[in-house]
């Protein structure tokens, strides 16, 4: 049994400023610590439930936050950018299962520095009718690989937005939103003990799961820039197609080349910075 635990730092316990995760300063020194921690919590659990194998993705921002020589020394790490798969890369590892911790709600919602891969650049992702969170893109990618979402944790609004997604899943409440910088927060320790013992009972559940497949053979993704400019831009690119003025979509054979179409145009944002 193979599992990949992908992390994001925004759903971690505690964590519920911009500050915290951003580096270059010691509120992010401290929450990346508490990432680390509960990085290693879905690992140890993983292994407790009778994983072979483990691979933790590194999944925010530069994908070099985690404290490696702070986790089981068992796991394997992915970290570093560009890969093809983002946040999901390690599938191609043959894994069974994907646990997502440390995971936040889509932007405009009310969550914990809610936001969809891109704050500064994307309003809205919508792929075959349906607006999807990070956690929805990269579980339907998973999905298109065979494999299914078997542990997510972040708070509580993030939990409710990405279940339907998930059904069977099992789901970590480590914060609850009272909006995008505010919270009631477990303490690190508590939440890293709540993950540790999901995970170890999420490895059983593998089998009974169904991995999340959109419908239709082929793939329309939608996208809402933030500013007219960012869509300006993208828009240099000529397969995707105005829509208005802070609208465009484009089309795609997989989920696969979904992601790394919005990887490509994130990166791409950053010239308007």
């Amino acid at each position: 049994m193979k599992i990949l635990v992908s992390v994001d730092i925004e759903g971690i316990a505690g964590v519920t400023h911009a500050e915290q995760v951003r580096s270059g300063n010691p509120e992010y020194e401290r929450a990346r610590r508490w990432m680390t921690a509960e990085a290693d919590a879905a690992i140890r659990g993983a292994f407790d439930g009778g994983a072979t194998e483990v691979f933790v993705n590194d999944s925010h921002g530069g994908f070099r936050n985690l404290l490696l020589d702070h986790m089981d020394e068992r796991v394997q790490s992915i970290t570093g950018k560009p890969r093809y798969l983002g946040m999901m890369s390690g599938l191609e590892q043959n894994c069974d299962a994907v646990f997502l911790i440390g995971y936040h709600s889509g932007a405009g919602t009310r969550g914990v520095l809610a936001h969809t891969i891109n704050s500064f650049a994307f309003r809205r992702v919508v792929v075959n009718g349906i607006e999807l969170n990070e956690a929805g893109l990269y579980g339907a990618l998973a999905g298109e690989m065979g494999v299914p979402v078997a542990l997510m944790t972040g708070d509580d609004v993030f939990i409710t937005e990405t279940q339907q997604h998930f059904p069977g899943a099992l789901a970590v409440q480590t914060k609850q939103a009272h909006g995008h910088a505010s919270c009631i927060s477990l303490s690190p320790a508590h939440a890293s003990s709540l993950i540790r013992k999901a995970a170890t009972e999420a490895v059983s559940l593998v089998s009974s799961l169904h991995p999340y497949r959109l419908p239709g053979d082929t793939f329309s993704c939608e996208l809402t820039t933030q500013t007219s400019g960012q869509a300006d831009l993208f828009c240099q690119l000529p397969m995707l197609i105005r829509l208005d003025a802070t609208s465009l979509s484009f089309q795609a054979n997989s989920m696969e080349h979904i992601i790394r179409m919005l990887n490509s145009l994130s990166a791409m944002s950053f010239m308007l910075r």
